[in-house]
């Protein structure tokens, strides 16, 4: 029996997928202790929520500007590489941090901020380039899950660190494991080299069309900015999560609370962990689910996600908490598969990179204005921040279905 053979824009995603893997090992290995690490060098919940806002705010408004540049050069290769090296380097950057670092800290998240704005409107385009060919949804679907299992591996891996180096204090400990996540960082980069190599023109998968069309903002378009900027602002940044894990959960800054230990600090990596798998298999589901469905499928999973803040915050218990950051995953599945997908729908080819500069602008800004007030409104009333959390949220679901309503062409591609 004949096997059947991969198909070129499928072999340059699953090798992207390989990138992507390594990367999200060093980036979500990163994440799944950042929020902790910046307590225990003194950071409040608003100062938490606003060095990650304003890092998501810095590096999602500058795509924008990358993503014009990339349109009007086309060096989609040279802008995805100089960003990864800057983005995944900034990370093990982060064990050279000092106790009282967190100022630093802050500002080597923002440099990694800033090398992911350089590489996601390349990446992002070039990945369309291919879904041209195996179907938008199914391309975004199959990259963020093979990437997904790096962000399940790179929390695990630290949690390995942490059982096996016992000597030390935390904040020590969490700085070794900053310096361990070089690893998978360097093996992004050269798998990033050796996929250049193999595809050096991925623009090739996708025909060029008759005419090159100008990017312009259409009403469609702008509902749908409208609609992500809503579940932006109201998506609970995971460092404020695992800020309150630390807080109410483990031993780490009990004292504030007066609670005892429900989870040991060695297992918040493997909550992130978690999440990732969840994630992984949401966008899988949500992506294959939007080449048939459009943006319905976005409509569920935005509707299944947006409770997620009522689980991890409102009650102490590990089971109710698991349920929440099981429903944090599916949001964050949603934005990586059908929030993407949307857009080379919505953008043509010539001016694609730009359109994913703009949406990524847009939540980006959000995200930033988001991430600030609920941490500020944290400190204030867990309750309050939970209700304003949920209401953006389910907001964006009206707008959704307003879009689909526009264009007929959006729901089922």
């Amino acid at each position: 029996m004949k096997r059947a053979k991969l198909s070129g824009a499928m072999v340059f995603i699953l090798l992207f997928g390989i990138v992507a893997l390594f990367s999200d090992m060093t980036g979500e290995g990163a994440n799944s202790i950042r929020g902790a690490y910046l307590a225990l060098m003194g950071a409040s919940a608003a100062v938490i929520g606003f060095v990650s806002g304003l890092g998501e705010l810095i590096g999602y408004s500058l795509r924008f500007a990358f993503g014009v540049l990339v349109d009007k050069t086309r060096r989609y290769w040279p802008m995805t590489v100089i960003g990864y090296v800057v983005d995944l380097l900034a990370v093990p950057a982060l064990a050279l941090v000092g106790q009282n670092g967190w100022i630093l800290a802050g500002v080597l998240i923002v440099i990694g901020r800033v090398g992911k704005a350089m590489k996601k409107p390349a990446k992002s385009t070039l990945v369309s380039f291919a879904g041209a060919q195996e179907g938008a949804g199914k391309s975004f679907a199959i990259l963020e899950v093979i990437d997904q299992i790096g962000a399940f591996l790179g929390p695990v891996m630290l949690y390995l660190v942490m059982l096996f180096r016992t000597s030390g204090t935390t904040f020590q400990i969490y700085s070794f494991c900053f310096a361990v996540l070089l690893i998978p960082a360097l093996a992004s980069i050269a798998m990033l080299f050796v996929t250049k190599q193999k595809f050096p023109n991925p623009e090739r998968f996708e025909p060029e069309p008759t005419q090159r069309k100008p990017f312009r903002m259409e009403r469609r378009f702008l509902l749908y900015l409208a609609g992500s900027g809503l579940f932006a602002f109201g998506f609970v940044d995971y460092s404020i999560v695992i800020m309150h894990v630390s807080r109410h959960y483990t031993g780490i800054t009990a004292h504030l609370t007066g609670m005892s230990a429900l989870v040991s600090s060695g297992t918040i990596p493997l909550l992130y962990a978690g999440a990732m798998l969840v994630d992984a298999v949401a966008a899988l589901v949500f992506g294959l689910m939007y080449d048939k469905k459009g943006i319905l499928a976005l409509v569920i999973a935005t509707a299944i996600a947006a409770p997620f803040g009522l689980f991890v915050f409102c009650f102490n218990s590990v089971p109710v908490l698991l349920v929440g950051i099981a429903l944090w995953g599916v949001g964050m599945g949603a934005q990586e598969s059908i929030m993407l997908s949307v857009v080379s729908h919505l953008v043509p080819k010539s001016a694609r990179a730009t359109g994913y500069g703009v949406f990524d602008c847009s939540f980006g800004v959000f995200w930033f204005l988001g991430s600030w007030l609920l941490g500020y409104v944290y400190e204030l009333s867990i309750p309050a921040m939970v209700a304003i959390s949920m209401a953006t949220q389910l907001a964006a679901i009206p707008i959704y279905v307003w879009a689909m309503r526009r264009r007929a062409g959006v729901i089922a591609n």
